[in-house]
């Protein structure tokens, strides 16, 4: 380990943003404020957000090789990594512990923030050169995407052991998110698929979606509805994986607008970004009612990859372009 270095970014930006309803009705159920924190090291590129068990946002710093966090009181302080991981996805398992995928070294990183010290747990395959998203599981188990590489893989954090399973040539496994039932589900960016993968078998099952879809990020709804952000045709996709039914919403933007970050919010209601037009927009869509609303950016954005709901509701993101990351509060009118 290289140290810890924490420094206090000096800048936070609070920004109020009123909202713009676009089709549905029963639009304009919301309000957002924005807060916006630097990342310390001069063009960090944060590229992921994740939520502590305190409910406090973390973030990898893509470019610099850190990990870094922003406590309660919005102090940002950043953790080295032993080398050049290019840490991309992150998350934080119950005892505070924050594991990220190396993208640039082939391994998953496990940081205690108590001591700054990094666990190292490479691919046993060469070929799973760019680990790229983790989630954990009820069990504890961490599962994770590889994208060039095409494999999905699990990590038994018990005993270290890092099992890969081959995803089709070509396919791309991108976000991953888990269901009720503890089946893995993933979006495979570099097809018009998704696929699930069994806990017990690793058996892939693929779920074919519209011609020319290609699904960047995935969340999953408390009844087990996958949604998805269609990056190249513009849409908010929705998949029932028991009936394999897929409905398209066109994104508020349109076919240019590149949605890409999502997340399901507490209330139910779907967020997410569009990436294709400037500033990025935070997009609300309510299943109940088929209605949109968005916000533009305060900070342009830069590009939001990935977010994540915290347990009160906050929004939490990464703005990669404009090395910010930040948490939106929302309220009801």
């Amino acid at each position: 380990m290289n140290g810890l270095r924490g420094i206090i970014a000096a800048a936070i930006g609070v920004v109020s943003a009123a909202s713009i309803a676009v089709s549905g009705q029963g639009a304009g159920k919301v309000d957002v404020q924005f807060t916006d924190y630097n990342v310390v090291a001069a063009n960090g590129h944060p590229h992921d957000p994740a939520v502590g068990p305190d409910g406090t946002l973390w973030y990898t710093g893509q470019n610099s090789h850190k990990i870094g966090h922003v406590d309660a009181a919005g102090k940002v302080k950043e953790f080295d990594l032993p080398g050049a991981h290019g840490p991309h996805g992150l998350v934080s398992d119950r005892d505070g512990n924050i594991w990220y995928t190396g993208n640039a070294a082939g391994l998953i990183g496990k940081l205690d923030p108590k001591t700054g010290k990094v666990t190292e747990y490479k691919m046993p395959d060469p070929a799973a050169r760019d680990p790229h998203t983790p989630i954990f599981d009820a069990q504890g188990t961490l599962w994770f995407t590889v994208q060039g590489g095409n494999f999905v893989g699990k990590l038994d954090p018990a005993s270290g052991q890092v099992t890969l399973k081959a995803a089709t040539r070509g396919s791309r496994p991108y976000g991953i998110v888990i269901m009720s039932n503890g089946t893995p589900v993933f979006d495979l960016f570099g097809t018009n698929k998704i696929g699930t993968i069994d806990p017990r078998t690793l058996e892939i099952t693929e779920y074919t979606l519209p011609e020319g879809a290609r699904p960047r990020r995935i969340a999953v709804d408390r009844s087990d509805i996958v949604w998805y952000t269609d990056y190249a045709r513009g849409y908010l996709g929705r998949l029932d994986v028991k009936t394999k039914a897929v409905k398209e919403f066109q994104s508020p933007s349109g076919a240019a607008s590149q949605p890409y970050g999502i997340s399901v919010g507490t209330d139910g209601a779907i967020w997410y970004s569009e990436s294709g037009v400037q500033p990025n927009t935070l997009v609300r869509f309510d299943p109940a009612s088929s209605a949109f609303e968005k916000w533009p950016i305060p900070s342009g954005g830069g590009v939001v990859r990935h977010m994540v709901t915290a347990p009160n509701g906050d929004l939490l993101m990464a703005y990669s372009g404009v090395h910010k990351v930040g948490r939106v509060k929302v309220t009801r009118k």
